[in-house]
């Protein structure tokens, strides 16, 4: 088998887990040599007069996962694991794109928050600084960006805000610097 057919069959898969078994999940599937990517953020919770501060995964019940999609009885058979996202049997490959996204913020340590997924809206790119090549769509614009990064097959999005002079217009036909007047919002 050449590496080209093993390349076209590899990518990154969002698995359905059992409630609360995210992290134990991901820690497994790493234990075993797959690359997982599990966003968290800090959530404060009251605890009767106590409060304290907890790390919530972004998309509660799913890791995303990179596997050879042939391969997969070692992933299913993983504890936690109920299956790999997708309609029936058959499982649905994420974006390249979106979960590079998501790993460069995740890299950059900004803060996340979870965010309902979003359809319609401008996409950027963000030009310069930690997230450099980094998509998202515009939510609002002041004097800064809010930013909706998506993980479109499994309608999960995330929420961060940029500096306006770090982004630009994201296009298949390549990227255009973003001059909207400060009230404008498309």
């Amino acid at each position: 088998m050449s590496d080209e057919g093993t390349h076209l069959s590899t990518g990154w898969y969002a698995l359905a887990v059992r409630p609360r078994f995210d992290k134990a999940v991901a820690r497994t599937l790493q234990s075993k040599g797959y690359e997982t990517v599990l966003p968290l953020y800090r959530k404060r919770l009251q605890e009767g007069a106590r409060l304290r501060e907890s790390e919530l995964p972004l998309f509660p019940g799913y890791v995303c996962c990179r596997f050879d999609v042939r391969d997969r009885l070692p992933i299913l058979t993983t504890p936690g694991v109920d299956r790999i996202f997708g309609p029936g049997n058959i499982p649905v490959p994420l974006s390249d794109v979106e979960v590079a996204s998501l790993q460069a913020v995740i890299r950059a340590g900004l803060p996340l928050q979870p965010f309902p997924f979003v359809e319609a809206g401008q996409r950027v790119r963000i030009e310069g600084g930690a997230l450099n090549g980094v998509e998202g769509i515009v939510m609002s614009l002041k004097e800064t960006l809010r930013l909706v990064l998506s993980l479109t097959p499994l309608q999960r999005s995330v929420l961060l805000e940029v500096a306006r002079d770090q982004v630009t217009l994201s296009s298949c036909a390549g990227a255009a610097p973003l001059r909207m007047a400060q009230g404008d919002v498309e």
